[in-house]
């Protein structure tokens, strides 16, 4: 962890990063805009006294943990499922949509249950807080594709639109929770860099607010 006053932000690469970035634009932040198509992984931006770290998602919250990122922007489902021991700031109210449980229009129950998800510890949490046995198995992608070829009942996953879903014939069953990005940070960095990072907060709040 370095001790100098630049904050060093791990940032999910796509959709969430081009959100967040506009975000902390309008919050008075100079992130220059060149920046939202840049292929490089860590990016100075000394107009703000920031240094991002590019990472993929479900990433962001161990960078933070470790230290090697004070703060970090990353998705409430991935924060739930990485379960790190990180601080959780504030809410940005970007990248909005919602976990849910799909399978096909005609599902029925069965007598041993298959749950296929990129999400093993919020969907076997989920089940068991409803009482039901079912054997969670993991993929990595193409999630839509296991109720089509019959690996399991039903899938939980992310859902932003529906198109997808509509495409493959799936509908929605059931809502776990929404889905927002949330700012976290690691629990020395907060200590260290507390003004830095308060003033963050503080400056992102009264944005968010504003575009309420």
């Amino acid at each position: 962890m370095t001790d100098n006053g630049v904050l060093k932000v791990a940032m999910p690469k796509g959709r969430i990063y081009k959100q967040a970035s506009k975000l902390f634009r309008q919050a008075g932040l100079e992130i220059p805009e060149e920046f939202d198509d840049s292929r490089r992984l860590i990016i100075p931006v000394p107009e703000a006294n920031m240094e991002f770290i590019m990472a993929k998602p479900v990433d962001v919250p161990t960078y933070v943990e470790y230290g090697v990122a004070d703060i970090g922007i990353v998705g409430k489902d991935v924060l739930m499922e990485e379960n790190k021991d990180v601080y959780e700031l504030l809410d940005l109210a970007i990248a909005k949509c919602r976990m849910s449980v799909i399978g096909l229009p005609d599902w029925k129950p069965t007598i041993h249950p298959r749950v296929a998800t990129k999400y093993p510890r919020v969907a076997s949490q989920y089940f068991r807080e409803l009482g039901q046995q079912v054997e969670v198995i993991k993929l990595n992608g193409s999630i839509e594709l296991a109720p089509l070829i019959g690996l399991a009942d039903r899938i939980v996953d992310m859902v932003e639109t529906g198109q997808t879903l509509k495409e493959n014939g799936l509908v929605e069953r059931e809502t776990l929770f929404q889905v927002t990005s949330r700012l976290i940070a690691n629990r020395v960095s907060y200590r260290l860099k507390n003004v830095a990072i308060q003033e963050l907060c503080d400056r992102l709040s009264v944005t968010i607010a504003a575009r309420a």
